[in-house]
């Protein structure tokens, strides 16, 4: 994706979309495919798919790593998430993940009402290890599951800035995080289904509980002051998501660029989900 237009009149232009997205979310449906590479060469496929309405949302999202890297991990994950949007976040209902490669695999089941975890279920269960900082009941509270983080409802009046400058406190099943976003800009992009304004945010990672607090990469992490996420809007709706995510690694660089956007107005979650 490349800059088409001044960031200046990006901005201006973002903010005259979300406010006339700032009404209640209404419907549609969202299929978005992504590449995923590393130092530039790419690593894999993934696509994200479902709907929103006023009763509720459902998305799936499948996940592969491709050519040489797949064919010797056979790296897949594929995930589903349900919920509503209440006063202006996602309230999930269910979130399950799986994983799998050539050494192992992982299931991650949640069931959740109000932001909090009722009932969770991991096949194998996560190892003990020394380091790992314990989770608590407290921190499978007031929760967002990773799948659900991806809707990011906004506030018209806050401008194109509302877009980013949120908190996503994240539980997987295995760790709680918190993702600190603020607003960066905005910019011009081109993608197959949508072409308009994006928001830019710059992320910070903070770790909470469940991660392992003597790892390297942990502290890398904490510490990681490159990573970012662009945000495009979802047609009938007052919903946003990621169209490029960009993270520094220990190795390089990791993006996850969607190469398309579609979005079908008034299809309700229920009718995609089918």
């Amino acid at each position: 994706m490349k800059p088409a237009i001044a960031p200046s009149l990006a901005g201006l232009s973002l903010v005259a979309m979300l406010a006339a997205t700032s009404l209640p979310a209404q419907a549609a449906s969202l299929d978005a495919k992504y590449q995923v590479s590393l130092l530039g060469l790419t690593l894999g496929t993934a696509n994200l798919s479902g709907g929103i309405d006023s009763s509720g949302y459902k998305l799936d999202i499948v996940a592969k790593l491709t050519g040489l890297v797949g064919g010797f991990t056979g790296g897949r994950g594929s995930g589903a998430a349900t919920g509503n949007i209440n006063g202006g976040k996602p309230m999930a209902a269910t979130f399950a993940i799986s994983s799998a490669s050539s050494s192992e695999s992982r299931t991650v089941r949640m069931a959740l009402g109000g932001g909090n975890v009722q009932a969770i279920e991991i096949v194998p269960p996560i190892d003990f290890k020394p380091d790992r900082v314990p989770l608590t009941d407290s921190h499978k509270r007031n929760i967002l599951d990773p799948l659900s983080a991806f809707l990011m409802p906004v506030d018209g009046k806050g401008g194109s800035a509302s877009a980013c400058n949120r908190t996503l406190p994240i539980f997987d099943g295995a760790a709680r995080y918190d993702i600190k976003m603020s607003y960066a800009g905005s910019r011009e992009v081109k993608l197959d289904g949508y072409g308009g304004p994006v928001a830019i945010c710059q992320v910070r990672y903070v770790p909470i509980a469940g991660h392992r607090a003597l790892r390297p990469s942990t502290k890398f992490m904490a510490e990681n002051k490159d990573i970012s996420v662009w945000l495009a809007p979802v047609a009938g709706t007052n919903v946003m998501v990621p169209v490029r995510i960009s993270v520094k690694t220990m190795i390089g660089t990791a993006v996850v660029e969607a190469s398309s956007l579609k979005v079908d107005p008034g299809v309700t979650a229920s009718t995609a989900g089918n």
